[in-house]
C-alpha cells in the first residue's frame, strides 16, 4: 500500500479540490471515479512513482478531501478542475481516468490538447450507456441523499466484480464514511445525474495516445470488450483487458494494471 502522503488544494470557484503529488518524472494525473476517493489508486501509484513519474492523485470535487461547496458536479466540472491542476503542476500529463474520470479526460484532451500527452481510459464512461428512463430514476433514488452511504456501500460490491484487494473491507468503510460528512452525500447525489453526452462528443476531438483498460467482469457494460473496442476504434487507441476484474481493475488487479500503463507509457516516449 502507498506511504501516506500530504493533501494539497488547488483553489476553484466555490471550493477546493484535494490532491496530492509523490515522485519525479514526467507528470500523470490520476482521476477517480463517482463514489470512489483518490486512494482507489493506492496501489498503481506507487508502481508508476517507482517507474520514473511524478503522480498527481485528485479527489473529485463533492468527494474525499475536496469540497462539497460546489454549485455543480459531472464531466465538464471534472474537466475544468482536472485541467487547472494540470496548468497548476505544470504539465503537460498523460491524465488517468476512471469511470466518470475517463470521461472528463477525454473533454481534458479534446479542448485543451496542450495540456495532454496521453490518455489512460479504465473502466470508461464515454458516452451514456443504454438505460430505461425507469431504470436511471431508479438509480437515482436510491444514490438519494438520505441513504446515500448506506445505498452505495451496498452496492459497491457488485461493481468490484473478480479479485477484490485484500484491503476492500476497509476501503469501503472509508468511502461510506466520507459521504457521512455533511454536505457530501448531496454532492454524491448529484454527481449521479452525469451526463456523459460532452465526452462522447470530444472523442474525435482526441489526438493523444490512448489506452483502454477494461475489467473483463466489469458489471456496467453489457459487453466490457465491445465497450472498450468501441471506444478504442473511436480514438485509435489500443485495448487491455484486464482478467477476473471488474470497474476497478487499479485496485482489483493492481500489477497486470500497472504493467500495461507503464509498457503504454514508454510507447508513447512520455519519459523525460
Amino acid at each position: 500500500m502507498a506511504s501516506i502522503v500530504s493533501t494539497q488544494y488547488l483553489a476553484r470557484p466555490h471550493g477546493r479540490i484535494g490532491f496530492d503529488v509523490q515522485g519525479s518524472g514526467p507528470l500523470i494525473v490520476l482521476v477517480p471515479g463517482m463514489g470512489e476517493l483518490r486512494s482507489t489508486y493506492r496501489f498503481l501509484a506507487p508502481a508508476l512513482v517507482e517507474a520514473g513519474y511524478t503522480v498527481a492523485t485528485t479527489d473529485l470535487r463533492g468527494h474525499g478531501d475536496s469540497d462539497a461547496t460546489f454549485a455543480s458536479y459531472g464531466d465538464r466540472d471534472t474537466a475544468d478542475d482536472v485541467a487547472a491542476l494540470i496548468r497548476l503542476l505544470g504539465g503537460p500529463a498523460v491524465i488517468v481516468g476512471n469511470s466518470m474520470g475517463a470521461g472528463a479526460a477525454v473533454i481534458v484532451a479534446a479542448q485543451h490538447p496542450e495540456l495532454v500527452s496521453g490518455l489512460v481510459l479504465i473502466g470508461p464512461f464515454v458516452r451514456n450507456p443504454p438505460t430505461s428512463a425507469f431504470a436511471a430514476a431508479m438509480f437515482r433514488v436510491l444514490m438519494a441523499r438520505p441513504w446515500a452511504a448506506a445505498a452505495w456501500k451496498a452496492y459497491l460490491p457488485t461493481l468490484y466484480a473478480g479479485a477484490k484487494p485484500a484491503d476492500f473491507a476497509a476501503y469501503r468503510d472509508r468511502v461510506a464514511a466520507a459521504l457521512r460528512r455533511p454536505g457530501y452525500a448531496r454532492a454524491f447525489s448529484l454527481t449521479t445525474r452525469t451526463d456523459h453526452a460532452p465526452a462522447e462528443a470530444s472523442l474525435g476531438g482526441v489526438k493523444a495516445p490512448v489506452l483502454v483498460v477494461m475489467g473483463e467482469k466489469d458489471p456496467d457494460f453489457t459487453s466490457p470488450r465491445a465497450e472498450a473496442e468501441w471506444i478504442a476504434d473511436a480514438v485509435g487507441g489500443e485495448v487491455v483487458i484486464v482478467a477476473d476484474a471488474g470497474h476497478y481493475p487499479q485496485a482489483q488487479q493492481p500489477e497486470q494494471t500497472a504493467t500495461a500503463v507503464i509498457a503504454f507509457l514508454e510507447r508513447g516516449e512520455h519519459r523525460a
